[in-house]
C-alpha cells in the first residue's frame, strides 16, 4: 500500500511540472568588447649595394658541334672577364644551356638548310655596383650578346626591416589615438597585432636570352636609384 502511494505521488508531481511548462535559467552572456582597428605603414629608403643580372652568349652555326664550340669559347671568355672585373666564382651560376636546330627557308618557301643555335646564360651577383657599367662593357667586349633583368638590392636589409616595423607601429598608434580623441573614447589594451613585410627581393629563376640588343647601351651609366622597404601593421585596441 505504501509503494502504491509513493508511485501515485510521483505521478502527480510530474503532471504538475508539465503543466507549469519547461524551467529556464537565464545567464548573462559575456559583455561584448568594443574595439578599434587601425592600419599603420612604415617605410625606409635604402641605396642598393648589390646587383643581380643575367649575362648570356647566343651562337649560330651550320653544324651543331661548330655552334657549341663557338659558344663555349665565347662563354669562357665572358666568365674570365667577369672574374677579372672582381666577381667571385661563387657568384657566377649557369642557369640555361640549350641547343636547337632552326630550319632556313628560301624565298620560294622551300627549306634551304638548317642552322644550329646555342644559348648559354649565367646568373651573376655583382657586389660592387660602382663598376657595373664597365663590367657590362667588358663582358660584351669578351663576347656576351644577351644581357637582361638587371635587378638591384641591398645585401643586408635586417635593420631596415626592423626600422620600418617600428615606424608602422608608431603610425598605427598615432592613428588610434587620433580616432579615439575624435570619437570621445579612451584606448584600452592592444588586443591583436599583425604585420606584413613588403620588401623588394630579387627574382632568381633561370632565364635564357638571345640577340645583341643590349650591346649598344652597354656604355650607358647604370643608375641603381633607391629601394623602399615597406611594412604594414594592423592593430586592434579595446576602447572604453
Amino acid at each position: 500500500m505504501r509503494t502504491k502511494f509513493l508511485v501515485f505521488a510521483v505521478l502527480i508531481f510530474t503532471l504538475v511540472l508539465s503543466a507549469c511548462g519547461p524551467t529556464t535559467i537565464n545567464q548573462a552572456g559575456p559583455e561584448a568588447v568594443r574595439s578599434l582597428n587601425v592600419n599603420g605603414l612604415g617605410q625606409v629608403y635604402l641605396t642598393p649595394d648589390i646587383a643581380y643580372i643575367y649575362i648570356g652568349v647566343h651562337s649560330e652555326a651550320a653544324a651543331a658541334s661548330q655552334a657549341v664550340d663557338s659558344n663555349k669559347t665565347q662563354t669562357t671568355a665572358v666568365i674570365d672577364a667577369l672574374k677579372k672585373a672582381g666577381v667571385a666564382e661563387k657568384d657566377i651560376r649557369t642557369t640555361n644551356f640549350s641547343i636547337w636546330p632552326s630550319q632556313q627557308y628560301a624565298p620560294d618557301g622551300t627549306v634551304s638548310g638548317t642552322v644550329y643555335m646555342v644559348d648559354n646564360t649565367v646568373y651573376v651577383i655583382v657586389r660592387n655596383i660602382d663598376n657595373l657599367g664597365s663590367l657590362l662593357d667588358d663582358t660584351i667586349s669578351a663576347g656576351a650578346n644577351s644581357i637582361n633583368s638587371i635587378q638591384f638590392d641591398v645585401a643586408d636589409k635586417a635593420q631596415a626591416v626592423k626600422d620600418a616595423r617600428a615606424k608602422a607601429v608608431e603610425d598605427a598608434k598615432t592613428q588610434a589615438q587620433e580616432l579615439a580623441n575624435a570619437a570621445g573614447v579612451s584606448l584600452g589594451d592592444i588586443q591583436a597585432i599583425s604585420f606584413y613585410d613588403n620588401s623588394p627581393y630579387p627574382v632568381s629563376e633561370g632565364k635564357g636570352g638571345g640577340g645583341g640588343v643590349m650591346a649598344a647601351d652597354a656604355a650607358v651609366p647604370i643608375q641603381p636609384g633607391q629601394l623602399t622597404i615597406s611594412v604594414s601593421v594592423s592593430m586592434t585596441y579595446a576602447i572604453k
